[in-house]
């Protein structure tokens, strides 16, 4: 199949604001990049062999540099398809916002967006690739319409504040920005409290991202009836792009988080080397 051209951005943009995990004032700086060149933090590759384990977030490393929380990053950039950036920081995480891509969203279209010559490499799922047990899953599998569709279900069972809801996209740059840039990171009451007891979050409020108590959001109003599984499936879409290619099929996310994700991506990188290996076609005149 003929593949879209890559992308890069025309000029810098830059991102300020307060780590969620440092508590630090951060400015993250977006830098045009060449072809083929790909997406690094700091030098670190944003690809799925530099990941390394956390709880609740993704985070790269390499030769002592360690970046946390880039997935909503990556989903900005995998989102607008945006396939060449380098990604500068003076903090070892990005600005928060609001638990949201929007921010770096709205950086790189005021950046502007470039054509380049190269194809864009992708990888089509040819048999079914599946991670995770029990009610905790991820599923790919060939899609004859072409294109990138993912599916979220998200169930915390029936005494949680969080209903059960799903949310389904063709991932597309203007799918994208309508129906998913905006959704917001979201924890439970006693996870926040437990994550600021631990040092996290101390200059994050309820007013910055979504905080479930037993009666519903705290301090906040919901964007959406189901914008918590539009924000995991946000999730999937930066943690996918650690495959380092478009990918093509249909996946179906239960339950699943960063882990899932991220082991997704390697099962699929293993089970369609060939595909990784193999030369993109050139794009359509």
């Amino acid at each position: 199949m003929t593949t879209r051209s890559q992308h890069t951005i025309a000029r810098a943009a830059a991102v300020h604001g307060v780590g969620f995990l440092t508590g630090a004032d951060v400015t993250l700086r977006f830098l045009p990049a060449l072809e083929n060149e790909g997406i690094s933090f700091r030098r670190v590759p944003a690809k799925v062999e530099y990941t390394v384990s956390r709880q609740r977030r993704t985070a790269i490393e390499r030769g002592g540099a360690t970046i946390e929380l880039v997935e909503h990053v990556m989903a900005a950039l995998a989102g607008l398809q945006i396939d060449n950036c380098r990604v500068e920081l003076d903090a070892p995480e990005p600005p928060g916002g609001d638990g949201s891509s929007q921010a770096f969203a709205d950086a790189l279209l005021r950046a502007g967006i470039v054509e380049l010559d190269a194809p864009r490499r992708s990888v089509t799922l040819r048999h079914p690739v599946s991670c995770g047990e029990g009610n905790q899953t991820i599923l790919g599998v060939p899609h004859a319409k072409g294109g990138l569709t993912i599916r979220y279900t998200l169930d915390y069972g029936p005494n949680s504040p969080i209903v059960p809801q799903f949310f389904e996209v063709d991932v597309t740059p203007e799918a994208f920005l309508n129906d998913i840039v905006y959704a917001r990171t979201f924890v439970l009451e006693q996870e926040a409290l437990a994550l600021r007891a631990m040092g996290y979050g101390r200059r994050t409020t309820a007013r910055d991202l979504l905080i479930f108590g037993h009666d519903g959001v705290i301090y906040n109003t919901l964007r959406a009836p189901d914008e918590c599984a539009r924000h995991k499936l946000l999730d999937c879409i930066g943690d996918f792009a650690l495959a380092g290619c478009d990918l093509v099929g249909r996946v179906e996310a239960n339950r699943s988080g960063h882990t899932h994700n991220a082991e997704f991506v390697r099962r699929l990188k293993q089970s369609h080397s060939a595909e990784f290996w193999q030369r993109p076609e050139s794009r359509a005149a």
